[in-house]
């Protein structure tokens, strides 16, 4: 057990604030087996990803199996999967991201009411990262949005359930829209030959397609829709099949021959990329009792947006403390450099975060894992606010991500990645992300802007 708490679930750590506190208590790895069975659904790729590419292990995301491991760890495992997608090329099985369609005369007023971003604002064939809050600002799921025509909006949803969201919100609403889950199967192909792929499989013209932008296109007969967008913070692109269900194994082959024969292989999805590029993985670094303030989304909630929307009276609040320096919630997720034997995998547990001035367990981490570039642990963790308060300047807002700061805490890491048995590994507060992105995000350009200026200034 971590730390000096006594009771396995970790109660010290403050977590007043939540209606259901997360499970703290370290199980690490039972190394049970995963059940196959028709309660959970099999993607179209899934015989591809599995029986033909060989993935070892999967995890459920969407109710519905999802491979998270193609290379066995005595061949390098993730490692060496994150080497083939930094330096090559990879296609990912991502059919989990269940596209939810809203489609009619309402599309974007529908859209516009459940998103803190301006849908208005969104072209036709243009995709935008969002957030969907409930009532009391709480992150309900982070999608990709793509507007595919005027009156249609396709949610690429993260692992929460959307669907019966925004069907339960129209009911009362009574917006002119369809939702319903469509028959699309996404693929992501990432890495720096991601666009020499993707020529290959659909032509020139999409090297013409802008960051975010859509082009619709077709693979071996099969109609699809292309987008420059990705989980990784490298180059990269999705492939969104149409009706999957029949087409999605002729559009695989050819794009996984082509991945190929540039020298990559099919991974799981980039988590070790993802951490180092600061992407936000629902379920471990938010959730629905999570607002964007505590996450580094703040924003994702804009000061002009005319229209109402759901959550927008409490984010308001929230920011308004905010700004005045009084900070709303008890823990706020940084960015850790942390000490240890590298963390070659995914973590089975929110490892514990204590102070290292007095002992006291206080947070907790989400996405740990080793970067080869910094040649260091990375992770985000959630720590006290009160303490980044008492030792920073940095109003607890999105400053508190832009460099390096003084500010320690201790991880205590199981035994295969502790320096000493029993004893915790020290972490310092860091800049996120921790690598910059190819495609730099509307946070990520806004913070080399500020810098940039800073500089002229000096």
């Amino acid at each position: 057990m971590s730390g000096n708490q006594e009771h396995p679930n970790h109660p010290s750590i403050d977590q007043s604030d939540r209606v259901l506190p997360r499970n703290l208590r370290q199980t690490g790895d039972p190394g049970i087996e995963m059940l196959v069975s028709t309660r959970v659904r099999k993607s179209p790729f899934f015989d591809k990803s599995f029986n033909e590419e060989g993935a070892w292990r999967c995890t459920v995301y969407n109710r519905v199996y999802h491979p998270r491991g193609l290379v066995e760890p005595e061949d390098g495992g993730a490692m060496a999967e994150y080497e083939a997608l930094t330096e090559k090329v990879t296609l990912w099985d991502v059919a989990v991201e269940r596209q939810i369609r809203v489609k009619g005369p309402d599309a974007e007023a529908l859209t516009d009411y459940v998103i803190t971003r301006d849908a208005t604002e969104i072209d036709t064939m243009k995709g935008k990262y969002v957030i969907l809050c409930n009532e009391d600002g709480g992150i309900l799921n982070d999608p990709v949005l793509l507007r595919v025509d005027d009156d249609e909006f396709w949610f690429s949803i993260s692992d929460s359930t959307l669907m019966q969201w925004l069907q339960g919100v129209n009911v009362g609403k009574d917006f002119d829209v369809e939702i319903d889950e469509i028959d699309v199967a996404p693929m992501q192909i990432q890495g720096p030959l991601s666009e020499d792929v993707m020529v290959e499989v659909v032509g020139e013209e999409v090297s013409d397609i802008p960051y975010y932008g859509l082009m619709e296109a077709e693979i071996n007969g099969a109609d699809v829709l292309v987008s420059q967008t990705g989980f990784s913070g490298e180059k990269g692109f999705e492939i969104y099949v149409k009706d999957a269900t029949k087409h999605a194994e002729r559009v695989w082959d050819p794009v996984m021959e082509t991945v190929k024969d540039h020298g990559g292989m099919q991974i799981a999805p980039g988590h070790h990329r993802r951490i180092a590029a600061g992407i936000l993985s629902w379920g471990q670094d938010m959730d629905h009792e999570t607002s964007p303030f505590q996450v580094n989304l703040g924003y994702q909630v804009p000061d002009d947006k005319e229209g109402d929307y759901i959550g927008k009276e409490a984010l308001e609040e929230q920011k308004e403390q905010i700004e005045s320096g009084e900070y709303p919630f008890n823990l706020k997720l940084v960015g850790l450099k942390m000490a240890g034997e590298p963390i070659r995998d995914y973590a089975p547990d929110f490892w514990i975060v204590s102070d290292p001035d007095t002992g006291d367990e206080c947070g907790y981490m989400t996405s740990p894992w080793w970067n080869p570039d910094l040649e260091t642990n990375i992770g985000l963790g959630f720590v006290p606010a009160d303490k980044l308060q008492a030792e920073t300047d940095a109003l607890l807002n999105d400053e508190i991500y832009e460099e390096d700061l003084d500010i320690e805490f201790e991880v205590h890491l199981p035994e295969e990645y502790a320096e000493e048995d029993d004893e915790p590994v020290f972490a310092t507060v860091a800049e996120v992300p921790f690598k910059e992105s190819v495609n730099p995000s509307a946070r990520e350009r806004a913070k080399l802007g500020a810098r940039q200026e800073a500089n002229q200034d000096d």
